[in-house]
């Protein structure tokens, strides 16, 4: 392994050993990106508490070692990798049985107190464990460490952050693994890589400062034994908090219960939205304008910079032909309710090739579930509709003031005698055009009579297979 706490010489042995071959495994921090490693025949990188890597650093890892197998492990993904795995561009493994004899963490949010403060570090230390006090604040947190001890004269205080020597901050860590520390005064530092079963309450102070998946990693550094563990999430008592803050401490104080990582995420994506599939931004709402607009909007300004996109037919596209009508098509939570099983079940409907496939997955949802109400049968039908649309080379279909534009993929040409046929059959209900994107149909919502849109799209689209 290497790291910052190794001697240079020390570092500069495992470096030429690891550019010989002579090192099967090398497990070790950013350092690893740095230019002076050299690996001899690399196959596989594993990336450990993903979150803590910045988009630029993942891309270079790619880019650097390209053609090689990536995995990324995280409790908390970031929404930009969340929202990959949801549209199928990664694929996504769930671990959720806990370790054995693991107990849920009591999680309290509520506003800071220093009788709260005292009572909660003192009852820790009456049943000989141990306590992380986080404060984020480097500039302040001796002082802190010093007001805490004149408030409780009988406890050992220790404090470390980033910020201090390598061989001050091992020291440190040392005395309160040896328990010479009852209560260590830290910054987030502590949030991953500790497993010290004797600390078995945190206290975070400002925590509305902090980012979801940032408070759940810190939550996770107690409990890691059989022993009830405590979390107290604290804020300023006068404080007037944001809107995402109430929701990401509201989230902490909802999901409490063991293997939360995922739902906790979900949670994350909501609130922060999915970020920039090709950028560095790693959330941000996306889900504001959906994410085969944001692919459009991205095209068109690649255009406008001059660049040369090579087009991806809609049956290779990820999210395979755009349906933009007013239907209403989803799971129900009454039908549903867990949230990630809803998510798989997607999923799993948008990944069936064929009606066959289709209807089994329709056969496993009556099975688990019983009858689909119509919110589920439409979206059934719309999956359905997709396929065909597929089939048909159809990009995309919008409904817009009572006109559906159905838009070819480009360079797909319509058969000639369909054209004639349909502009006999419905008239100045139909319209061709040529446009950037494809060829296009504008149909009148008229056309449909008496049949629902989903049906009658069916029948329209399968006319021209």
């Amino acid at each position: 392994f290497i790291s910052r706490f190794q001697s240079p010489g020390e570092q500069k042995k495992i470096l030429n050993d690891l550019a010989n071959g002579l090192i099967d495994i090398i497990i070790g921090t950013h350092r690893l990106l740095q230019k002076d490693v050299r690996f001899k025949n690399v196959k596989l990188i594993i990336i450990d508490e993903e979150q803590r890597f910045g988009v630029k650093q993942k891309e270079k890892l790619k880019k650097q070692f390209a053609g090689i197998d990536i995995l990324t492990l995280s409790a908390t993904p970031i929404p930009r990798t969340m929202y990959m795995s949801l549209s199928g561009i990664r694929d996504l493994s769930l671990i959720e049985t806990p370790p054995e004899g693991r107990q849920p963490i009591q999680t309290y949010v509520g506003p800071y107190q220093e009788p709260l403060v005292i009572n909660a570090i003192q009852a820790e230390i009456n049943r000989n464990g141990q306590v992380f006090y986080v404060h984020n604040r480097v500039e302040t947190i001796y002082s802190r460490l010093k007001h805490l001890s004149r408030l409780m004269p009988g406890v050992r205080f220790g404090y470390v952050h980033g910020q201090m020597r390598p061989h001050e901050l091992e020291k440190t860590m040392m005395d309160f693994l040896h328990k010479k520390i009852d209560c260590l005064v830290a910054t987030s530092i502590i949030e991953s890589g500790l497993d010290i079963p004797n600390v078995n309450t945190l206290i975070v102070e400002n925590a509305q400062d902090m980012g979801l998946a940032q408070l759940y990693q810190l939550r996770g550094r107690v409990g890691r034994e059989r022993q009830r563990a405590h979390c107290f999430l604290l804020y300023e008592p006068d404080l007037v908090m944001t809107g995402e803050a109430q929701k990401r401490l509201e989230a902490l104080r909802e999901f409490t219960a063991l293997g939360s990582g995922f739902h906790l995420a979900m949670r994350d994506l909501e609130i922060r939205g999915a970020g920039n599939i090709l950028g560095a931004k790693q959330h941000g709402f996306m889900q504001d304008i959906g994410f085969d607009l944001y692919c459009r909007l991205l095209k068109k300004e690649v255009d406008r910079l001059g660049a040369q996109p090579q087009e991806i037919p809609a049956e290779q596209s990820m999210t395979g032909p755009r349906i933009d009508c007013t239907i209403s098509a989803f799971f129900p939570a009454s039908y549903i309710p867990a949230e990630t099983e809803r998510i798989r079940l997607y999923r799993k409907a948008f990944d069936a090739r064929n009606t066959s496939m289709l209807d089994n997955f329709k056969q496993e949802l009556i099975d688990r579930f019983g009858p689909l109400p119509a919110e589920a049968e439409a979206f059934m039908r719309l999956v359905e509709l997709r396929m065909i649309a597929r089939e048909a080379n159809v990009a995309s279909i919008e409904e817009k003031k009572g006109t559906f534009w159905i838009t070819m993929t480009p360079g797909h040409r319509l058969n000639p005698d369909w054209v004639v046929e349909t502009a006999q059959r419905y008239g100045s209900l139909v319209q061709f055009q040529e446009r950037d994107e494809g060829f296009s149909i504008l149909m009148s919502t008229a056309a449909l009579g008496q049949e629902g849109t989903v049906v009658w799209l069916k029948k329209f689209l399968s006319s021209m297979i």
